[in-house]
């Protein structure tokens, strides 16, 4: 009985609009103030005990580096060379869109920065140049959420945390598959443009692609600094993260001059904000975990698992169906501190490489960045061009669609995800 009360003060919770990390607390408040047998501090102990994590220390500053590059008008930059590789592409910006978010998913590892910081740019710029509204969010919130897979990833960092695999590994592992979903997109975008007649800019010779792509080489070699020193063993991921913030901070008021000294309180202040609503859910989650072990809800479903699929890809089918149904309700850190622990040794036991596992766990969490009634990234590109949420969630259909099919792939084709891993272990 008291189970059911908390389903449905949850359903009801969501659909009043309370954030998801505050959400989570107070059910979880409230489920363990219901039992006798567990004293009320287990909540402050455990939120407490969830982010007791040198690994987790790597967010915050992960959100600091993105920051920094957003507001460096870093992004600007990456845009500019984007348009000028695709832009001759009919629909050139909505290719060149999907382009950027690739590049900047390489630096911010976030793809709500990505939505806010490329979308405030480039959805007036599409709308200016007659693309459909509905175009303009889809291909933005669509394309930001590669920010998950594409190194540096924070979901990535945080499934690291709970599976202790090698966050470096993991890293490496997402390269492939966030360039099969921007290559998806990109053909779907390419099918549109030529249904709409999306106009196309000229093309650039190669010499000025040349001069823009220099102008962009310092921010690009963000990834390779945190990969090269993680994989290499230099650095810890939290480590790498700090060696992000300082690199983006030389860059954006030493090298571009985009930034002053007076300009770093409010960076540091919307990197609070934004990193404190993310650890808190993460705590918050965490807390709830521990209502869930008392009444084993782990256990029934990881014996569910167990005893309902005994093949590793009907398995893979089930696990892909909860994480695009969770992840319409949850944001990616409190999904995987709920679910994967609950899941992960159902995988080992049917030999699924945990790499593996965890990418495609991360692209199913992507989806849910872009339905409702979470969709955070949709609800962001939707607002910056003042579009229904009804409207951006049928522009976005297709795009889930093109997903889902990349999805599929590294799911049923580990060497898609594993390839480059397997090659880095061979040296």
């Amino acid at each position: 009985m008291i189970g059911l009360f908390l389903v449905l003060l949850f359903i009801v919770l969501l659909f009043l609009g309370v954030p998801i990390a505050f959400t989570l607390g107070i059910v979880a408040f409230v489920g363990i103030w219901l039992l006798d047998a567990m004293p009320l501090q287990i909540v402050v102990q455990t939120m407490f005990a969830g982010v007791e994590s040198f690994i987790l220390l790597a967010v915050p500053l992960f959100i600091l580096a993105a920051n920094i590059m957003n507001q460096g008008q870093i992004s600007e930059r990456l845009i500019q060379l984007a348009v000028s590789m695709v832009g001759h592409i009919r629909g050139g910006l909505a290719q060149a869109n999907i382009v950027v978010s690739m590049f900047f998913g390489g630096i911010s590892g976030s793809a709500q920065a990505d939505t806010a910081g490329i979308g405030k740019i480039l959805i007036p710029s599409m709308m200016k140049e007659g693309y459909s509204k509905s175009t303009a969010v889809g291909t933005t919130a669509a394309s930001s959420t590669m920010g998950l897979l594409i190194p540096p990833s924070i979901p990535m960092v945080v499934y690291g945390s709970v599976t202790s695999v090698s966050v470096g590994q993991m890293f490496i592992g997402g390269i492939i598959p966030g360039l099969l979903m921007g290559v998806a997109m990109m053909a779907l975008v390419a099918f549109v443009s030529r249904r709409q007649n999306y106009p196309r800019h000229e093309r650039v010779k190669l010499a000025e692609i040349g001069r823009q792509f220099l102008k962009c080489v310092p921010p690009l070699l963000t990834p390779l600094i945190i990969l090269g020193g993680i994989v290499g063993g230099f650095v810890t991921p939290t480590e790498a993260a700090i060696i992000a913030c300082l690199y983006a901070l030389i860059l954006a008021m030493f090298v571009y001059k985009t930034i002053k000294w007076k300009d770093m309180p409010e960076i540091i202040f919307d990197t609070i904000r934004l990193s404190s609503l993310t650890l808190f859910a993460l705590a918050t989650a965490s807390a709830l975990g521990r209502l869930f072990s008392y009444y084993r809800v782990p256990d029934a479903i990881a014996g569910f698992f167990d005893s309902t699929f005994s093949s590793a890809g009907l398995f893979l089918l089930a696990v892909i169906l909860l994480f695009l149904f969770v992840g319409m309700f949850l944001d990616a850190i409190p999904a995987m501190i709920l679910f994967v622990p609950i899941v992960l040794p159902a995988s080992q036991t049917l030999g699924i490489d945990p790499i593996h596992f965890g990418i495609v766990i991360v692209m199913c969490l992507a989806v849910g960045m872009i339905t409702p009634p979470y969709g955070l990234c949709m609800l962001l590109a939707s607002s910056i061009a003042k579009l229904s949420v009804s409207r951006s969630v049928v522009a976005l259909l297709p795009y889930v669609a093109v997903i889902l099919v990349a999805i599929l792939i590294v799911a049923f084709v580990p060497a898609v995800a594993l390839w480059l891993p397997s090659l880095l272990n061979e040296y």
